[in-house]
Formats: C-alpha cells, sequence, structure tokens
C-alpha cells in the first residue's frame, strides 16, 4: 500500500474512532488510585461528576457514591470524585486525599488529582458542565449527572443526597 493512501486511510479511521466521544466529555485525568481516566470510555454510559471534599460536613455522602458505583456500575454507571478545595475543605495533597477516601469510606470509584471547580480557576470539564446547566458548584458535593452521548446534562445541588428521588429519577432510564 502507498504512504499516501495509508495515511489517508488512518486519517479516516482515527476521525471515526475520535467522532464517538462528545467534546464534554473529552477529557482525561490522573486519578488518586495511581491509573488514568480517560472520560471517552464512558460516552455511551450515564456519568455523575461529584465535586468532592475530606473535611465538610457533606463529606458521608461518599457512603451513598460508593454504594450506588457497587450497585449500579454493571448496569453502566460511572462515578468520578473531584476533589477540590474550592470552598477551603479538602486536604493538602492528593496522598492525603486518596488514603483518606480509601481508609475512612472505602471509595473504589475512581477519583481525580485535585482541581478547581469554581471560576477562572475551574478545571475545563467544570467549565463545560457550567455552561452546559448554566451552574457552577456553590458548595462541595454538587452532583452533575451527564446521559449518554452527553446529549443531556442535569445539576443538583450539595443538599441532594446522591440516591436522592430527583437524580434517580434521571438516572434509572440511563441504565442497562
Amino acid at each position: 500500500m502507498k504512504p499516501a493512501l495509508f495515511f489517508a486511510l488512518f486519517l479516516v479511521f482515527a476521525s471515526q474512532a475520535f467522532a464517538g466521544c462528545p467534546p464534554l466529555l473529552d477529557h482525561r485525568y490522573k486519578t488518586l488510585q495511581g491509573g488514568e481516566i480517560n472520560l471517552c470510555e464512558f460516552a455511551d454510559r450515564p456519568v455523575l461528576v461529584v465535586n468532592t471534599a475530606s473535611k465538610c460536613g457533606f463529606t458521608p455522602q461518599f457512603e451513598k457514591l460508593e454504594g450506588m458505583y457497587r450497585d449500579l456500575r454493571e448496569k453502566g454507571l460511572m462515578i468520578v470524585g473531584f476533589p477540590s478545595n474550592d470552598f477551603r475543605q479538602e486536604l493538602a495533597t492528593n496522598q492525603q486525599i486518596g488514603e483518606f477516601c480509601l481508609l475512612t469510606y472505602k471509595v473504589e470509584f475512581p477519583m481525580v488529582e485535585k482541581s478547581g471547580v469554581t471560576g477562572a480557576g475551574a478545571d475545563p470539564l467544570y467549565r463545560q458542565l457550567r455552561e452546559a446547566t448554566g451552574q457552577a458548584p456553590k458548595w462541595n458535593f454538587h452532583k452533575y449527572l451527564i446521559a449518554p452521548g452527553a446529549k443531556q446534562v442535569y445539576s443538583f445541588a450539595t443538599q441532594v443526597e446522591p440516591d436522592a428521588p430527583e437524580i434517580m429519577s434521571k438516572l434509572k432510564p440511563l441504565l442497562k
């Protein structure tokens, strides 16, 4: 095969492979668990994105988040935690955050490295979530539910528990 033809075919197949990832999910992160996560891998599933903090009154929501992950991941749910110190309630280092989440709440769902979720320092995903919903996190444990294909994004305030009817009524129809 001629190099020019090979290159042209490569471009066609590569563009088709990447076309399946909505821009909202086109993000990669290092996790506190020592791996990497590419949100494009979950484009066909519902994704619950939560900004977390280890020293917050809402931190016990980790229990329900981990329970949902354990119970619903086989049905397609992906949960991704975004530790943030935007509200001054997060531990100092990624290692401390990871140890706290694992030892205190046995968190196994992916937790990415500490980042900003509000204002000018917000992670690009959080800027896109704010644009998609018109709502930025006002406190820790704000939740965004991204429908498969990122066709719809729902925003839920901190006080809404992860397994609350408001979330579950949107989530259940999206599960396998």
